[in-house]
C-alpha cells in the first residue's frame, strides 16, 4: 500500500535537500557552497533646511491622522526614452490601485503633484552629497544631469522621482577587503506608506521631496556579515560629515542578494543593520531552493511551453468545508476557484524560507498583484492549521487531476479573479525557468515577502525641466579641503588609543570619535578613558532611558571642561551625565549638589580609615588586609568619586591599613 503523502515531512526533507542551515550555525563553507553574493543600496537623508526641488521645509513630520487634505490618484505607465514600458510599471498598473495622499500645508506644495515646475536643485544638499561622494573615493562627474525614474507604486504622487548621479567607481574598506562602489546619486525621498489593503494604498507626504543620497555597491560581499559591515561602514561614513539626518527612517538599506545560478533580488527598506545577515542568508537559500524546484519541474515536465493551469469555479456548498477562512470568504460574497497545477506534486510544500514554502510565493503574488488579501488560498499540501477541512480528494476528481499534480483553491472578489488566475499561472511558469528578479519586503523574523517585479532601465528618462549643472574642478578642490577623517582611519585611531573594540560600533554610529579627540586635545583627558566612558557608561544609560532632546555632544564636552577647570576626577562624569541626560539645562554645580558631592582633600578622605577599620574588626574578626580594603571601599567609595582616582584611593588605604596590621 502506498504511504500517504505527508506535506510536513516533504517540507523537512526539501529543507535538508538544499542543505539549509540557520544563520547561527552557518559557516563560510555554506555560503561558498551556494555561491552567496550580495551588495547594497544605502539611502540616507541629508540634513538640509529645505527639500530638494522646492522650497518647502524638510524634516517636519506629522502623525498619520494629522493632515489638512487628501489627494487621490490613479497611476498609468509611460514609455521610456527607448519606447519601452517598464515591467514594474506594468505590474503596478495591473493592480488597479487607488492611491490616497494625506497632505499637510506646512510642508507640501503644488510641486509635489507636478503642477509646478521644479526649482533649481538645493545647492546645500548638492554640496553635502558631493562631500560624501569624495569621502567615498568616487570619481565626480563633470556635469550633473537630472533624470526621472518612474514609480507607479504610488510612493511619489507625480509617478516619477528626480535623481542624478554625482560620482562613479569608488570604494570603501572593511576589515578583510575592499568593497567597490558603483555610484552615488542624489534624489528626492518618497512618501511614507500608512496602509495597503485591497485596491487602496495610503501615504503621508511629510518626507516627500527631502534630499536623499543613494550609495550603490558592487556585489562584492561574500558572506552576510561582510554585508552588514559594509552597510555600517557606509552609515558611519555618512554620519562622520555631521550633515545627515539620524533617527527612524533617516537611513535605509536595500539589500541585493543572489546565489550561484540565481538572480538579483532586492530586499527593500531594511531599517536596521542587525537584520541584514539573517535576511540576506535566508534570501540566498530561498533562491537555492527555487533552483531545486526548477530542476524537479523540468525533470517531470519535458515540454514546459505547453504547460497550463486548469481551473473550475466552485460553490461553497459543493466544497462543504467549515474552514474559517472559507467561511469568511463566503460571508464576503467572494468567488471560489479550484486550480490544478500539472506536475507540481510536492512543490507547494517545498521549503523556501524558514516557516515558508512555495505556496507562500503564490499567496504573496495574489495579495500584491491581484489585491486579494490574505488568507487567500488553501492547497493540497497544506502545512498550516490542522483544522483545514477541505477534501482535496474530491477536488482532484473535479479537476480530473493525476497523482503528479497539485491543487489550489483561492477566493476573492469577482473583479479580481481573472487577474488572480493570470498571476498564479505566470508565477508557476516562472518556476520552470528562473529565479524571478523581484523586490521583496523585509520582515523582523528574517524572512521576506514579494513586493513587486524588479525595475529595469526602461523606467529612466531625462528630465527636460532641469538644466545640466556643471561642476568646475576648482569647486571640487575647494570641497576636498574640509573633508572629515575617513572611517577606517578613525577605527585605527581608536585601536591605537586602546579603546575596546566592542565600543567602536556605538562610537562610530553616534559619530563620537571627533568628540573624544577634542576632549583629549583641549582638556588633556585620556582618549581611552573618554572612549570607554562614552562607549560603555553612556551607552548603558541610553539603554535605560531616552536622553532629553537638548542633550547633545556639546553638553558632554562642556561637562568634561567643567571637570577639568574645577580639578575634579573624571570618574564624577558618570553620575553627573546621568542627571545631565535628563536635565540638560541644569548647571553643573547644581548637578553636583543634587549628587551630594563635597570637595575633599586626600587627608579628609583618609581621616575616617582608622575608625572604620576598628568598626570592621568589631563586625568581623579578620586580619586579612584585602578583605578589609574591599569592605572599606564599599563604605566610603562614594565620597572619593570626583575627588581622587579610585585606584589611587584604594592604594592609599592599602598602605595605611598595612601599617596598622603590622
Amino acid at each position: 500500500m502506498k504511504t500517504p503523502f505527508n506535506p510536513l515531512k516533504n517540507y523537512e526533507e526539501t529543507l535538508k535537500a538544499i542543505g539549509y542551515v540557520p544563520l547561527h550555525s552557518a559557516t563560510p563553507d555554506d555560503w561558498k557552497r551556494i555561491g552567496f553574493m550580495s551588495g547594497l543600496e544605502v539611502h540616507q537623508q541629508l540634513n538640509t533646511r529645505e527639500k530638494l526641488f522646492c522650497r518647502c521645509p524638510a524634516g517636519i513630520y506629522h502623525g498619520n491622522e494629522d493632515f489638512d487634505g487628501e489627494l487621490i490618484r490613479h497611476m498609468r505607465p509611460t514609455l521610456s526614452e527607448m519606447g519601452e514600458y517598464d515591467g514594474t510599471a506594468l505590474m503596478e498598473f495591473k493592480t488597479r490601485k487607488e492611491i490616497i495622499y494625506r497632505i499637510n500645508n506646512e510642508n507640501a506644495c503644488t510641486y509635489d503633484i507636478d503642477d509646478t515646475p521644479p526649482f533649481k536643485i538645493n545647492r546645500e544638499a548638492l554640496e553635502y552629497a558631493l562631500e560624501i561622494s569624495l569621502l567615498s573615493n568616487l570619481n565626480i562627474v563633470g556635469e550633473v544631469h537630472i533624470t526621472r525614474k518612474q514609480y507607479l507604486d504610488g510612493s511619489i504622487p507625480t509617478g516619477f522621482q528626480r535623481t542624478a548621479i554625482l560620482g562613479v567607481e569608488g570604494e570603501i574598506r572593511i576589515s578583510n577587503k575592499t568593497v567597490r562602489l558603483i555610484q552615488l546619486s542624489i534624489e528626492e525621498d518618497s512618501c511614507r506608506e500608512i496602509s495597503d489593503v485591497g485596491h487602496t494604498r495610503m501615504y503621508k507626504t511629510d518626507r516627500l521631496g527631502m534630499p536623499l543620497i543613494e550609495t550603490v555597491t558592487y556585489p562584492d560581499c561574500e558572506t552576510p556579515f561582510e554585508l552588514r559591515e559594509a552597510a555600517e561602514y557606509i552609515r558611519y561614513l555618512n554620519r562622520s560629515t555631521g550633515k545627515v539626518r539620524t533617527g527612524i527612517g533617516a537611513g535605509r538599506e536595500d539589500v541585493n542578494v543572489s546565489c550561484r545560478g540565481g538572480d538579483r533580488v532586492e530586499i527593500k527598506g531594511v531599517s536596521h543593520n542587525k537584520w541584514i545577515p539573517v535576511l540576506s542568508h535566508n534570501e540566498a537559500f530561498r533562491q537555492f531552493a527555487l533552483l531545486r524546484i526548477r530542476e524537479l519541474l523540468n525533470n517531470r515536465v519535458p515540454n514546459r511551453t505547453d504547460w497550463r493551469i486548469k481551473s473550475i469555479p466552485l460553490t461553497f456548498k459543493k466544497l462543504n468545508s467549515d474552514f474559517a477562512p472559507l467561511a469568511d470568504a463566503r460571508k464576503n460574497g467572494f468567488r471560489l476557484i479550484a486550480v490544478n497545477l500539472p506536475g507540481f506534486h510536492g512543490i507547494l510544500s517545498h521549503f523556501t524560507q524558514p516557516g515558508k514554502c512555495f505556496a507562500d510565493e503564490l499567496a504573496d503574488r495574489l495579495k500584491v498583484i491581484a489585491c486579494i488579501e490574505k488568507p487567500n488560498l488553501v492547497h493540497s499540501e497544506w502545512l498550516g492549521s490542522p483544522e483545514c477541512t477541505v477534501d482535496f480528494g474530491k477536488v482532484r476528481e473535479w479537476l480530473a487531476a493525476s497523482n503528479e499534480d497539485a491543487q489550489i483553491i483561492f477566493w476573492g472578489p469577482e473583479a479580481d479573479i481573472k487577474t488572480g488566475l493570470e498571476t498564479l499561472e505566470e508565477r508557476c511558469r516562472l518556476a520552470f525557468t528562473e529565479v524571478p528578479r523581484e523586490t521583496r519586503k523585509s520582515l523582523p523574523d528574517g524572512t521576506t515577502l514579494f513586493e513587486r517585479v524588479l525595475p529595469g532601465a526602461d523606467r529612466m528618462y531625462p528630465d527636460t525641466d532641469s538644466a545640466p549643472i556643471p561642476l568646475p574642478e576648482e569647486y571640487i578642490q575647494k570641497l576636498m579641503k574640509n573633508m572629515p577623517i575617513p572611517v577606517w582611519t578613525r577605527i585605527s585611531q581608536m585601536t591605537d588609543w586602546g579603546i575596546p573594540a566592542d565600543t567602536h560600533r556605538y562610537l562610530l554610529k553616534k559619530n563620537m570619535v571627533p568628540l573624544i579627540e577634542r576632549i583629549h586635545q583641549d582638556l588633556g583627558q585620556s582618549p581611552k578613558m573618554v572612549g570607554i566612558f562614552l562607549g560603555q557608561s553612556l551607552k548603558h544609560l541610553e539603554g535605560q532611558s531616552k536622553p532629553h532632546a537638548d542633550f547633545t555632544q556639546q553638553k558632554i564636552y562642556d561637562l568634561f571642561a567643567y571637570i577639568h577647570k574645577n580639578k575634579l576626577d573624571p570618574e564624577i562624569a558618570k553620575p553627573m551625565v546621568a542627571v545631565l541626560m535628563e536635565y540638560p539645562k541644569m548647571d553643573f554645580s547644581s548637578i553636583l549638589t543634587s549628587l551630594k558631592f563635597k570637595k575633599r582633600s586626600r587627608e579628609d578622605l583618609l581621616a575616617p580609615v582608622s575608625f572604620l577599620v576598628g568598626k570592621f574588626r568589631e563586625i568581623r574578626k579578620s586580619k586579612n588586609p584585602d578583605i578589609t580594603i574591599h569592605w572599606l571601599m564599599g563604605q566610603i567609595r562614594s565620597q572619593a568619586i570626583g575627588n581622587i582616582p579610585l585606584d589611587e584611593y584604594s592604594r592609599l588605604i592599602s598602605n595605611q591599613i598595612t601599617k596598622e596590621y603590622e
